[in-house]
């Protein structure tokens, strides 16, 4: 296992490479950021001043060596919104993020495996039809809409949840929950056609006919062997989590990274964003890694090469 680990660590390099290589191309064509941190009556000289000390009047490939150079070595830049290195402010809201990605994480998988499980065990049932109604629904709806909707009912016309903010173990159940229903949708429709097929199984028959309780069946011999498609789709959904972040941090005036991100896009802040995206993409880079070792986890016949 350590062979592998090694092999797929070396396999991200040339992976976050090429995602450094377009976060600046991005950046480069979004336009001259001096005219943004210099003021109005700015004179040509002073623009020239600045273009030459942030190195912007180098070619291209110089301009992508000193990024590399300066990301390798933890420096993004300085934000000209807050005055601040890029990074520290991001790993300054990184926390926020983490704590309800973890959650809402939690969340859908305390509400999906075990209504997969309920909806194939009772297929065409009336808790089945209103499972996989529910399913379609939260699948169908947008993430800004249901959070919405959300405070409309439980912050405004039922004050039972604050609005909006971080503070309280109150303020992180509306975000948890529009950011969590769309992935649990998704997982419990996966852990349902899953089980269902499963259940047909030589090996799940053979275990009822030798008189084995029900649950020892279902969660041993049945939910075990299809944990693979659904570890699969959790690391799929760590990438939803991070893109759904930012709506769903920015209707709820979360403190997060998501937050911060679309403040420094409408702010044209690229040393922000550039901070933002390569954490991001190395955050999803490393939990597919870690998915690939689970999945040795729960199948002992998958074979590491």
């Amino acid at each position: 296992m350590g062979k592998y680990i090694l092999n797929r660590l070396l396999q991200i390099i040339p992976v976050l490479l090429i995602i450094s290589l377009i976060v600046f191309i991005l950046v480069y064509v979004a336009g001259d950021p001096v005219t943004l941190m210099l003021a109005d009556e700015a004179t040509p000289e002073q623009i020239a001043t600045l273009r030459e000390a942030l190195g912007l009047n180098k070619p291209f490939y110089v301009q992508y060596g000193i990024f590399l150079k300066n990301m390798l070595m933890g420096d993004f830049g300085t934000s000209f919104r807050y005055h601040q290195p890029a990074l520290a402010i991001v790993l300054d809201r990184l926390p926020a993020s983490i704590q309800l990605g973890t959650y809402t994480m939690l969340f859908t998988i305390a509400i999906a495996i075990p209504l997969g499980i309920l909806s194939a065990l009772k297929q065409n049932s009336i808790p089945d039809v209103f499972i996989t109604g529910v399913s379609v629904l939260g699948k169908a709806m947008p993430t800004f809409w249901q959070g919405i909707m959300l405070i409309l009912a439980f912050a405004v016309i039922f004050p039972i949840f604050p609005v909006s903010g971080r503070g309280t173990p109150a303020h992180i159940v509306l975000p948890m929950i529009t950011l969590g229903w769309n992935s649990a949708a998704q997982m419990t429709r996966l852990i349902r056609s899953n089980m269902l097929e499963v259940l047909q199984r030589d090996y799940v028959r053979t275990a009822k006919s030798k008189g084995l309780p029900g649950y020892v069946v279902v969660f041993r011999h049945a939910f075990r062997n299809c944990l693979i498609p659904v570890v699969t789709i959790m690391s799929m959904q760590i990438a939803h989590l991070v893109g759904g972040s930012m709506i769903t941090e920015t209707v709820f005036a979360w403190p997060g990274m998501g937050q911060l991100l679309v403040q420094a896009v409408n702010a044209r802040d690229m040393a922000i964003v550039q901070a933002c995206v390569m954490i991001s993409a190395t955050a999803i880079v490393f939990m597919n890694l870690m998915a690939d070792i689970v999945y040795r986890i729960v199948d002992p016949r998958i074979k590491f090469n």
